[in-house]
């Protein structure tokens, strides 16, 4: 079964926000984006443990109660499991992320990636979602803007425990695909350079963007269109910086993102299309790209990305991209140009 089958479609909902990512969100504000995410059609929804410290799962978990579970597809992920005790939030080290999930749930965070606390992940997965399964698995953050130095070390961990778990339970039908969901290249190069395991799938979130898509496209776009396998990008927005936000990675934006974002939107300015759509329909050009989950906190942001999808958007702007140096030569574009 490929991730091109599974998906029901190319756009999805990425939960991150819902995890209080950046500020606190009201409850019923929270639960209102998921369910304006399902009357617009979308039924594809990515979660993990991480986001909030389970807040993201348990929202999600109330949120899809009253749905049909066979009428859509979740994914999580795996590495971290979220206990019942608390900790102090400020002195967690969350590598490059920092602060993104201060206003989450304190409870404790542990970093795992053996095969033992994989199942005990999904275990945890499926109380805080309310459902009986789940359809992808994604290992979650084993690269270098988290662990540093030791993200090889904790790559070598996952590959003896949660690569060879996920794949026996793949196989057992307990999930139909797993993969890595990473911020960074080099993981899932590496990955696919081993023999075994077999993965079906990549959530790449940041490195395939607009704004940032270099490395994937000479590193591993290409081989995993080669292998029938699929990419889910992550972040299309690159934090929000694509869009006219303050935030690159997670981070304030450096003055030269901010003004590779400005050359852009002049093109799209005077082409009169939106930047989303800019965004997403790049991404989407990519054959190896099976669908892009923009993070949303605010019901009207569906709305938004739907219709940005749905714009027509003239191949004299992509056109005009790429002689002004703003996208890679090799980069498919749509309509072929």
């Amino acid at each position: 079964m490929t991730l091109k089958t599974i998906l029901p479609g190319k756009l999805g909902f990425g939960t991150a926000p819902l995890g209080n990512m950046f500020r606190d969100i009201p409850e019923d504000e929270a639960l209102a984006t998921v369910e304006a995410a399902w009357d617009d059609g979308i039924r594809y929804f990515d979660n993990a443990p991480f986001y909030g410290a389970g807040l993201a799962e348990i929202r999600m978990g109330r949120a899809l109660a009253s749905k049909a579970r066979d009428q859509y597809v979740i994914s999580t992920k795996v590495g971290r499991v979220i206990l019942d005790e608390v900790e102090d939030v400020s002195a967690r080290d969350l590598g490059e992320k920092g602060d993104v999930f201060k206003y989450g749930r304190p409870n404790k965070i542990v970093n795992d990636y053996s095969e033992d606390a994989t199942y005990r992940s999904i275990e945890g997965s499926l109380k805080r979602l309310k459902t009986d399964h789940i359809d992808i698995a994604f290992v979650h953050d084993v690269a270098q803007d988290f662990y540093g130095d030791e993200w090889l070390s904790m790559f070598e961990s996952a590959r003896k425990g949660a690569f060879k778990a996920l794949d026996r339970m793949r196989d057992e039908g307990v999930i139909k695909a797993w993969g890595l969901g990473v911020n960074r290249v080099e993981p899932i190069e590496l990955l696919l350079h081993l023999d075994e395991p077999r993965p079906d799938a990549f959530l790449l979130a940041g490195r395939y963007t607009l704004l940032d898509h270099d490395r994937a496209l000479q590193r591993v776009t290409g081989k995993v269109d080669e292998r029938g396998l699929g990419i889910i990008v992550g972040g299309p927005y690159s934090s929000g910086a694509l869009v006219g936000g303050p935030n690159f990675e997670y981070a304030p934006a450096t003055p030269a993102v901010l003004d590779k974002v400005a050359r852009i939107k002049a093109i799209a300015d005077r082409h009169g299309i939106s930047m989303k759509a800019a965004g997403l329909q790049f991404v989407l050009a990519n054959p190896a790209v099976a669908a892009v989950i923009p993070g949303a906190s605010r019901p009207g942001r569906i709305a938004e990305d739907r219709a940005a999808l749905g714009e027509t958007v003239p191949a004299d702007f992509w056109r005009e991209l790429r002689d002004a140096g703003l996208v890679n030569p090799a980069a498919p574009l749509p309509q072929a140009v």
